[in-house]
């Protein structure tokens, strides 16, 4: 099991429209079948900041969700809206470490 955690700073004047698009992508990826978990976060102290917590059964189920038409969707829709380039970081799942106590 993996998590991927993005870091994502959006420019000021889009981040209501990045919040819609977001929550859609968010309402999709909950239903594909190796996702345990995808969190939307936003930052108190900086509205314009927000992380993606996106948990997988797998790296291969991590990987077929960037294969998906809602990611290829929301990757093109918020790319022009970025202050900087997203960043995300992979870590390995120590615990909760069974699949039955993620859902």
């Amino acid at each position: 099991m993996i998590v991927t955690i993005v870091n994502v700073h959006v420019k000021p004047e889009h981040v209501d429209d990045f919040i819609k698009t977001t929550i859609e992508n968010h309402k999709n990826s909950i239903k594909e079948s190796g996702n345990l978990r995808f969190d939307a976060l936003q930052c108190n102290d900086d509205p314009t900041k927000f992380i993606l917590y996106e948990a997988y059964i797998s790296s291969e189920a991590a990987a077929e969700h960037k294969n998906t038409s809602h990611y290829a969707v929301w990757k093109d829709t918020v790319a022009p809206w970025m202050a900087q380039p997203r960043q995300g970081t992979t870590y390995t799942i120590i615990a909760p470490n069974e699949v039955t106590l993620w859902k």
